[in-house]
Parts: C-alpha cells; structure tokens; sequence
C-alpha cells in the first residue's frame, strides 16, 4: 500500500499491536521494523542501504529514526536476526541516539556487531541467545527459532504479544543439506501454525523464482571443475559475511594443494572471527599472508576477496581497474560467488569488463552454477504458507516486484487477498483480534551517510551533484556600478566539465555582457536580479546552442 493520502495514526488502541517499517519495503536493504505494544517498543534489525549510481557521494543509506527519536527510552530492545549489513550495519548509528539499548541475536551475528561497535568506538550492550530460546523483552515474548540463510546463525522471529502472534522469518531459504547441518526450523514454524499465526511477515526477495533455491552442496562439482582449468591463480570475490561460500572456497583449494590468501580489511576481519568461533576451519599451514602471494606460485595459490557487487574500493574493482598492488593476467581465473544485488548490475558487468580485458577468466552465476542464493523461492515460500496457515500476511523484504509475486504466492494457497497487506516503509500497521489494519503514516525518508556527516545531505544537494557529473557547471562573474548602470569588471565566463572552448565562452561573454547592460539601463539595481537575468539567458542559449542544462552559477559583484 502506498502512503499517499493516508493520514497520520491515531493513538494506538489499548491491547492492539502496532508495526511500522522504517526501511526495508520496497527494497533491498535497510531492513527495520518496530513493533509497538502497551507503549513500549521492540526493533526488529537495524540495518544500510547501499547507494546506487545516482546517489553520487553517498557512503551508506540509514533507516529513518524520526518517527522514534523521541522515543528512545520507550525501546525495550533490538533483536536481530542474522548479520548481514542490511539487517546490522545502522546499530552504530542508532546507538549514537541512546547506547545502552540492550541488543540480542545469535554469537556470529552479535560477534559482528562488537567488531563494528569497536570501529565507531561504542561497547554495546548485547545478549547472546541459542536456538529455540525464548525471552520476555517488556511486553514482548520473542522465541528466536533457526533458519537457513547464505549466513550461519540466521533466526526467525515468533513475537507474542496480548494482541497476537507474529512471525518474522527474517532472510531465510529451506536448504534439507545444508553444510553446516542447521535447517530451517520447520518443525516450530508448524507448530506455530497449530498455535495460531496472527500475521506472517515473509522475505520476498525469490518469490518470483519458480520452484525451490539449489542447495549448497550443488556447486561442489562447479568449483572443482574451475579449479581443474585453472592454469594460475584463482581469484574468489564473495560477501565478508558468507562464511559457508568460503568454507567450501578453502575445502576446494585443500583438495586440489592450493594455499589461500585473505584480501580486504572486512574479508580478513570476519573470517578472523568465523574462526575464532568455529564457524570457519581451515588446515593448519594452508592459510598465508596477502604480502607473501609472490614468493608462491600461481597454481599454488586462491585469493579470497570483497568485490563480488562491483563496489567501486572494494579489492576485485580495484583490480579490475589496475589500482591494486595485485594484478591479474590470462592465465588467472575469477570467480564471483554471488548474486547481483538488484541496482548493482553495471557496477558488476564493469568490473567483468574490466577483468576480462586485461584476459583473465571470469565465471559468474551467469555462465556457471557457482552461487546460490540465501532467499526462498516461490515453492519455498507456499510450503511455508501451507504449514504456518497465517490469518494475515504482511511481504517484506524486497521491491514492490517481489512483494507483489510472494503476495500472489499467498494468494495461491487460500489466503484471502483482503488478508493479505503490501506495504511501504512509514505505512502504519495495528493487529488486534486477528485483522490487521492500516492506521495511517509516518514520514519517513532515505537518510544519507556522507563521510562523517549523517543527514546533511538532501535530494537538493543529490540532484546538483548528478548535474555537475552529467552536465557540468558555468561560473559566470560580473563587477557592475549600479549608480553609473555600466559594467565595470568582466563578464568571465569559466567552464568546468562542459567541454566548453574559447569561442563558445566569447559568445556567452557577449551574450551576458548584452544582458547586464541592457538590464542596467532598464533600471535594475540589485545585484541577484542581475544574477537571474545572467542565468535565464546562459541557460537558454546552452540549451539552444548544445541541449545541455549545465548547472549555471552567476556572481555579481556591486563596485
């Protein structure tokens, strides 16, 4: 549902259960939901968006706390439920808000948090819970129950409140083998179903997929034959968080007598704490420095790095754009081990490009079987609904494409569609007595992170800085007496990413010195008038003379 024309809510009716997303409806990322109950509240993940490519500048995307700024002791604690940095990576940032909100996940996924605590030097203050446990968080009961994902130690969420129970599945997918040997809770999800599911909250991102995700334990027989080709090196680009993938990256490189290499400051720090905590194995002897990779041979050896979704400073872009003191040749093989992260298509065909020119040999999802995805598909996600048989569904997790095909997936297994809720972030949600209602909406919007500042920057300022890199600036400067009406300095013109020349900055010298005068002698005596008499006719002639719309900056200076 979209919040146009919705009002605002009203106050939250006694014994109803209130949810709203902050992010994550209609995208990929940002993942965070807050549940609201007796006036307390309870956050479900709190993680990043990454920009796209029209997002120039931006470093990272946050969830929009307004709605709950000044409601930060009313926060009972966040529960996470896996972590991958679109369900963590904003703690820091929330946390700066008020720092002792208690937070609970699985070991790995807290593990990852502390490591990112430490880097914005926070200590927060986090609770490990094992699977199958249930707290009481204030009003809220939370059992976190195990899930499948392309992450070890993902949960799904039961939250039981006086109004209902919810089920969030957080990411999941219904791996029978996975390598770790944790399956997907569908024994509690059943159970739940016999209990009585007031709302299924249930990922998206595959729902268009026909049928059932691959296991795991299929692409074995892909990596070992990409490991018989490979003449030299062998190059792996993958999630810092996908510690299954580089499990079986390190079993493959053991089986055929290749050393390994971690390259990239995230790739080195997880891995250091999967093994650490026994998530990782790896043979003693087989692991070596990035610094040491010249002294071994090239069929001797497998680089494990970030890369994988074209991310402009992560290790394989900068390889691929020769910017790495590691260089790649015809006889070295590259190996993608994701999936394209929807907006993130150019940024990784450049990157292929790019590996591909300099003739390395690139295998990706696209031409070989060597990633499956950590999200259920379609089939997955009927099973789901036949077994949990929910009074009311609520997508998330995905764009509006996703929500819409795992809407029609309910659909097609008996849910009612008046049952069945598609949503944005800041549509306002109550569940009481087994229907779910909408209440209205809360602004919420895309909050940048910009270097050190959070917040500062704005549409405005996204829309000038895709301006100046597609269009290019004109500065035009101008000294006028206003007393006298006559042009004292200049008119300078300077161009900057335009592809101007001398004779297209002598017709709009004439042009602005035409302007002036002739607004001069009309009477104007303000210079921003002047200055808007010196854009209008810039930009039309650039607009006439090269169907440009640069941006267009006049300086006028009264002597």
């Amino acid at each position: 549902m979209s919040h146009v024309k919705l009002p605002p809510p009203p106050a939250l009716a006694k014994g109803a259960l209130r949810i709203v997303a902050l992010g994550g409806l209609g995208e990929i990322g940002r993942n965070m939901t807050v549940f609201e109950f007796d006036g307390r509240l309870l956050v479900v993940d709190c993680g990043v968006l990454f920009p796209e490519e029209d997002q120039p500048g931006v470093d990272l995307i946050l969830p929009d706390f307004g709605p709950i700024e000044d409601r930060l002791d009313d926060i009972e604690a966040v529960v996470l439920t896996h972590g991958h940095e679109d369900h963590i990576g904003a703690l820091p940032y929330l946390l700066r808000l008020r720092g002792d909100i208690p937070i609970y996940g699985s070991q790995l996924t807290l593990a990852f948090v502390e490591s990112k605590m430490r880097e914005h030097r926070i200590t927060p203050t986090v609770e490990v819970v094992p699977d199958g446990a249930s707290l009481e968080l204030g009003p809220f009961d939370v059992e976190f129950m195990a899930v499948n994902h392309s992450i070890p130690d993902a949960m799904a969420l039961a939250i039981r409140t006086p109004a209902g129970v919810v089920l969030h599945t957080g990411d999941f997918k219904m791996d029978q083998v996975p390598l770790d040997g944790r399956i997907t809770d569908l024994n509690g999800f059943a159970r739940l179903g016999d209990e009585g599911v007031d709302l299924l909250m249930i990922d998206s991102t595959n729902a268009e997929v026909p049928g059932f995700v691959s296991s795991e334990k299929d692409i074995v027989p892909v990596l070992d034959a990409v490991f018989l080709r490979a003449e030299g090196r062998i190059i792996v680009a993958s999630f810092a968080s996908h510690v299954h993938r580089i499990q079986q990256i390190i079993d493959m490189a053991a089986l055929h007598g290749r050393k390994i290499a971690f390259v990239g400051r995230s790739m080195v720090r997880n891995m250091g704490i999967a093994r650490d905590l026994g998530y990782l194995t790896i043979p003693g002897g087989m692991l070596v420095a990035s610094d040491d990779l010249p002294d071994l041979p090239d069929d001797e050896t497998v680089l494990i790095c970030t890369g994988s979704q074209g991310e402009p400073m992560a290790v394989l872009s900068r390889i691929a754009n020769r910017d790495h003191p590691i260089s790649v040749g015809p006889s070295d093989t590259v190996v993608l081990a994701s999936s394209l992260i929807p907006g993130n298509e150019n940024a990784v065909f450049r990157v292929i490009n790019g590996l591909a020119k300099l003739g390395a040999h690139v295998v990706h999802k696209g031409n070989a079987l060597v990633h499956v995805s950590g999200h259920a598909a379609a089939g997955e996600l009927r099973y789901v609904y036949n077994i949990v048989k929910p009074r009311n569904v609520l997508p998330i997790h995905g764009e509006w494409r996703h929500m819409r095909a795992n809407a029609e997936v309910a659909q097609s297994v008996g849910v009612p569609e008046e049952r069945v809720t598609i949503a944005e972030d800041g549509v306002v949600m109550d569940l009481k007595g087994g229907e779910l209602t909408v209440a209205g909406y809360v602004p919420v919007g895309f909050v940048y992170v910009d270097g050190s500042g959070v917040g500062d920057v704005t549409e405005t300022s996204l829309k000038d800085r895709r301006v100046l890199g597609e269009e290019g600036f004109i500065s035009i400067f101008v000294a006028v007496d206003i007393v006298d009406a006559k042009i004292v300095a200049g008119p300078e013109v300077h161009t900057r990413g335009f592809g101007g020349d001398d004779e297209l900055e002598k017709a709009l010298t004439d042009a602005v010195a035409e302007a002036v005068q002739k607004a001069l002698d009309d009477g104007a005596d303000e210079t921003h008038e002047l200055q808007q008499r010196i854009r209008r006719v810039v930009g039309k002639w650039v607009n006439s003379k090269h169907r440009r719309r640069p941006m267009i900056i006049p300086v006028v200076v009264e002597a």
